[in-house]
């Protein structure tokens, strides 16, 4: 298992150098300059200068890359050019805030996902199957921004149920519109994974085995749902990253203070350090995460181990 897993970081270190790589090139390439959006229009020539040289914008290219790649490698992310505040005080709420909603998302969407993709792959009723894959389907289909907007509209606006944005201090009635908003799409992707694992397994030899041994429904189930195991956790692995860096229209609907918001915020105010930052942290959290299901997946299938 060691060596496994010291095999999986080695290559795992190339990507988030490679990524590092390519979050610095994106956001520098982007239009715009970062000092105008803190700066008057009258500004002299001598205080853009030396605004430029405090925050390292003078230098090439290259070198900002290898002084700002050095800081981040000793966990100092910069100073955000808006608030004046290190980014990474800025981004270590956001990111608490936003794993929160995705943990409730993807809790969701497990839940949903697996009962109606094992309902739809174990029944043999075609009825059945082809509802839940049309509502599998309908899922994936919705767009997050617009049935945010719906969620918002039914339930805050005509019924008065929910809140309609921002985070309770804790409360939950907060969190359920923008974490049923995020678990959809996953929800449906889930579902039609687990329906066509559990219609591909049940259809292999060791199933008709065990029912010619005279086992019968849920301890025949217990061996599909074990061998369907690996799979699931792969797609709810990729579907919880992609959460905690794909929610920004999600965050933004709900005014949610996750990094989606932040990074909105960012974006229009051209704050340099907080796009660099958390687009760096989101994509490390989305590295390491497949690093962790595969260490996973490992432990439940020593199969894949050999592969």
């Amino acid at each position: 298992m060691l060596r496994y897993f010291l095999r999986r970081l080695a290559y795992t270190l190339p990507i988030a150098l490679g990524v590092t790589l390519v979050c610095f090139a994106l956001v520098h390439l982007a239009p715009g300059d970062p000092i105008s959006a803190v700066l008057p229009e009258n500004a002299s020539a001598s205080v853009v200068q030396e605004i430029k040289a405090a925050y390292g914008f003078d230098k090439p290219l290259p070198v900002q890359y290898l002084i700002w790649l050095g800081r981040v490698t000793h966990g100092d992310l910069g100073m955000s050019i808006k608030s004046g505040r290190p980014v990474a005080a800025e981004i270590g709420p956001a990111i608490a805030n936003s794993m929160l909603l995705a943990a409730a998302s993807i809790f969701l969407a497990f839940v949903g996902g697996c009962t109606l993709g094992a309902l739809a792959g174990y029944t043999r009723r075609r009825g059945v199957d082809r509802a839940v894959t049309a509502v599998a389907v309908t899922g994936v289909s919705l767009p997050h921004y617009w049935l945010g907007m719906v969620l918002i509209v039914l339930f805050s606006v005509e019924l008065r149920w929910l809140p309609a944005t921002g985070m309770g201090n804790p409360d939950l009635a907060h969190l359920i519109l923008p974490a049923v908003t995020l678990a959809v799409i996953p929800m449906g992707i889930i579902a039609r994974s687990v329906r066509a694992s559990v219609s591909e397994i049940r259809r292999q030899e060791f199933v008709q085995t065990l029912y010619a041994k005279g086992l019968r429904g849920p301890r025949v189930f217990l061996h599909v749902a074990k061998n369907v195991a690996p799979t699931v956790m792969a797609v709810m692995g990729l579907q919880f990253a992609q959460m905690l860096g794909g929610s920004i229209l999600v965050e933004t609907v709900f005014s949610w203070p996750g990094t989606g918001f932040l990074l909105n915020a960012a974006i229009f105010t051209r704050d340099l350090p907080i796009l660099q930052g958390t687009i760096l942290v989101l994509a490390m959290l989305f590295v390491f995460t497949n690093l962790f299901v595969d260490v996973l997946q490992m432990l439940v299938d020593p199969r894949v181990k050999r592969a």
